[in-house]
């Protein structure tokens, strides 16, 4: 596969490389965690869909293995109890599970509500490496268990719910589906995964090809990885790695949307191939010379636009009444 892969980034694509290079900032590795939460809120919006206004966007905490846990609620129509309640996307975020906020993702996630008509449920999960693996696991799992109980005070309809991530979200919203099957919780309507990490375990060849230069770098990954599982035997474990699940049977639909120039594209290439295998409906979106984060800069590429356009399509698809 790597031999004959096209590693030109998009023109668009390309700008931003050369904007990042010009910036001369750190990589986050070097600027170590709290410097790297600070600079990935501030530069994931600039590139951003421009702000939606919303009648409601509201604070709320679902609970957790560890207390509280914060989540934002995007809505399109004003709360009526008298008023049909609406389908729901639980929209986990990604950032290595280092990294990554409600604030970093309110656009997309306003977007999304606004454009889908559906309501968004944002979850602000523990991180690493204060709180490594499994507590993002947990939390995104008990999210999704809380969100029927839920359902009255956000005007959700607990029967028309959807998960998604992108690349560490991705991750969680895929172990999420798994463990909804294997617990007997509701199942998503969709699970929409966004150049998901599916396999922390192995080093598939589109990490050595777009090992430097191709905005997501091999040292941050490794970063990521040594904060989120310091112990890289957990790496094996399927809430980890979705990829190594026993059985990928019976999961619901799945919509992944890859990057062509991301070392992480042969993940998602293989869950979409595992899915597929075990007889679930999958649509998989390849865009060509994007980056990783590139579901992101929707405001300025147009690969980018057109990955929201498709994938707001699937939700509205899979949580029709």
């Amino acid at each position: 596969m790597s031999s004959t892969r096209n590693r030109t980034p998009d023109p668009q694509a390309a700008w931003i490389l050369d904007l990042v290079k010009a910036s001369g900032r750190d990589p986050y590795p070097k600027m170590g965690v709290e410097a790297a939460r600070r600079m990935f809120d501030e530069v994931v919006v600039l590139l951003d869909l421009p702000r939606a206004e919303l009648p409601v966007v509201e604070d709320h905490t679902l609970p957790g293995p560890d207390g509280p846990m914060p989540v934002r609620l995007y809505r399109p129509v004003p709360l009526d109890p008298d008023a049909a309640p609406l389908p729901a996307l639980l929209y986990i975020h990604g950032g290595g599970w280092t990294i990554g906020s409600l604030n970093a993702y309110d656009r997309l996630c306003r977007h999304i509500a606004a454009a889908a008509g559906i309501a968004v449920v944002s979850l602000d999960y523990r991180l690493a490496p204060e709180h490594p693996f499994p507590a993002a696991v947990e939390d995104a799992i008990a999210t999704w268990a809380a969100l029927p109980g839920a359902a009255a005070r956000f005007g959700i309809d607990p029967d028309r719910l959807a998960i998604g991530g992108d690349s560490a979200g991705g991750n969680l919203s895929a172990v999420v589906a798994l463990s909804a099957r294997d617990e007997g919780m509701h199942l998503p309507r969709l699970q929409w995964l966004v150049y998901p990490a599916t396999d922390l375990a192995h080093r598939h060849p589109s990490r050595d090809d777009f090992a430097e230069g191709y905005l997501l770098d091999d040292a941050t990954i490794t970063w990521f990885l040594d904060q989120y599982v310091p112990d890289r035997a957990a790496a094996f474990d399927w809430r980890a790695s979705p990829l190594r699940a026993t059985d990928h049977r019976g999961l619901p639909p799945a919509m992944i949307v890859t990057a062509g120039c991301d070392p992480l594209a042969d993940e998602g290439l293989a869950y979409a191939e595992a899915l597929s295998r075990a007889g679930v409906a999958v649509e998989h979106r390849v865009y060509p010379g994007m980056l990783h984060g590139f579901i992101n800069t929707a405001g300025a590429l147009d690969q980018a636009r057109d990955a929201v356009a498709r994938s707001i399509d699937a939700l509205k698809a899979a949580l029709r009444g």
